[in-house]
């Protein structure tokens, strides 16, 4: 599909056209921080047909433009975008590229944050704005998006391929694959679009100098890593293909065999939470703790008998930054909880 958009409509023709397309399709509700698509549930967690393969295609996506140089297109993952001008009024529908947006020193108008998480990220809040809701991630407010008359929607089709059509009826949209494990080249994507690419280079090389001296100073005995998360009617261990796994596996810290797998995570029950053992275990919880098995599967014996638990090593980490955050900005503080837990 190849989508040229020059200039914005009226608002109300852009809000009619939005939403008799958006009755056509449907949206998805789930609490995890990959989302769940509408069109194929199965690439949330455990793979998918494009899952191994999307950062790959992502960093196909973005512009042939020199820097400064409008008209652009954009090349993205549903089709091409035609951007006339620097997009000064953006709306963000995921926290990933609300992190992408504020890295680069935008502050968008609108904003979609989790079913978890009504509000900006606490780290994010001193250089947001205060841009306004446009629903959730799974739940888009369209009328909301169109009445703030955006020349910049920043997506994915993950999150919202079936409302893409409506979106850019709105206004130019610009969607990478999926957020999660490929949130340098979404970076990247968003960059081109708002033409600071050499702003996104310059912040991605400063994260990977980073993440690579945390893992010379951690010496050659780096401990294993568990990352738990507790989540309402699921209990995961992520994996590689999470944005927490490419931090730790950027800073070269090992992890347990089960979390050695090309997925976002691995589900556990309660009773089978000796899986997470490692030498260092940190836990997010998304949304809130009673609605999780949390207590459950701390009660657990097992989880009393981890190594982690009786050496003190078992730790709670934000949610918002470890698992929600899908950005540079966060990944810069993941780093300094790594750094202040494990550099002794």
């Amino acid at each position: 599909m190849s989508v040229r958009r020059r200039g914005i409509p009226a608002v109300a023709v852009a809000v009619a056209a939005a939403l008799s397309l958006a009755a056509c399709g449907s949206s998805g509700s789930d609490s995890g921080t990959e989302g769940k698509p509408a069109h194929d549930k199965k690439s949330v967690a455990q793979g998918g047909e494009d899952f191994s393969s999307a950062a790959k295609e992502t960093a196909a996506l973005g512009t042939d433009a020199k820097p400064g140089e409008w008209p652009r297109t954009i090349k993205h993952r549903m089709g091409e975008t035609v951007l006339e001008s620097e997009p000064k009024r953006v709306v963000v529908l995921d926290v990933g590229e609300l992190d992408n947006v504020v890295s680069l020193g935008v502050q968008p108008v609108g904003y979609s944050p989790t079913e978890g998480d009504d509000g900006i990220p606490g780290y994010l809040a001193a250089k947001a704005g205060e841009p306004k809701s446009v629903g959730t991630i799974n739940n888009l407010n369209l009328e909301a998006i169109a009445g703030l008359k955006p020349d910049l929607i920043l997506g994915s089709e993950l999150r919202a391929a079936d409302k893409y059509d409506a979106l850019s009826k709105i206004a130019p949209t610009v969607f990478s694959i999926r957020p999660g494990f490929t949130w340098k080249e979404n970076f990247l994507l968003n960059a081109a679009a708002l033409d600071k690419t050499a702003e996104a280079e310059q912040q991605l090389a400063a994260y990977q100098a980073e993440a690579e001296k945390l893992g010379a100073d951690l010496g050659a005995d780096k401990p294993t890593i568990t990352m738990l998360r507790f989540m309402p009617g699921k209990i995961r261990l992520y994996a590689k293909a999470s944005f927490i796994g490419t931090i730790l596996e950027d800073v070269g810290l090992p992890r347990p065999k089960n979390q050695q797998i090309n997925d976002l995570a691995a589900e556990i029950s309660p009773e089978r939470i000796d899986e997470a053992d490692a030498d260092w275990i940190f836990t997010g919880v998304y949304g809130d703790p009673k609605a999780t098995a949390r207590t459950q599967a701390q009660g657990n014996p097992l989880w009393k008998n981890l190594g982690a638990v009786k050496a003190g090593q078992a730790k709670d980490v934000p949610d918002e930054t470890w698992y929600l955050g899908l950005g540079v900005t966060a990944a810069h503080e993941v780093l300094a909880d790594l750094r202040e837990q494990l550099v002794k």
